[in-house]
């Protein structure tokens, strides 16, 4: 059996979790955060980067701005879902303003804008806000095995 590489959201170490481990109460080997609490963190552009290239759990990104309203009007959403999906799905915030190079590598045109990676490559993309109910569906739609 393989082992679930899980990067932590706040020091970007990659932690290694047995299959017969839960990683609902795991913690990073690195800095001890718990690896999954329940609500997305806003990472930096290095962090997204090694959340794609080096984790096994699928992630969806939230891409806002401090500026935007339907932005800060999905953020509580958008935490509610971080409560359903994790630890099947690792949630992440980036700030296209604080992270404009990132933003643009991804191409982003319009916040708030989901975007779902899996095996590092992107699968999905949504633009505009939406409902915690919405926002799982949306998921289980595209990963129906990982987030079931």
């Amino acid at each position: 059996m393989t082992k679930t590489r899980v990067v932590c959201s706040k020091c970007g170490g990659v932690n290694r979790l047995p299959p017969s481990r839960s990683a609902s109460g795991a913690k990073c080997g690195k800095c001890g955060a718990k690896l999954f609490a329940g609500h997305p963190e806003d990472v930096g552009a290095e962090n997204f980067d090694r959340q794609i290239a080096r984790g096994t759990v699928p992630v969806l990104v939230d891409v806002w701005a401090p500026w935007c309203g339907p932005c800060l009007a999905m953020a509580p959403a958008y935490e509610a879902a971080a409560r359903d999906l994790e630890p099947r799905v690792r949630m992440i915030k980036l700030n296209s303003e604080a992270e404009q190079g990132a933003a643009s590598r991804l191409g982003i045109r319009g916040i708030p804008t989901m975007i779902l990676f899996l095996d590092g490559r992107e699968t999905a993309r949504t633009s505009g806000a939406m409902s915690a109910n919405q926002i799982v569906q949306w998921v289980r739609d595209k990963l129906p095995t990982a987030a079931a």
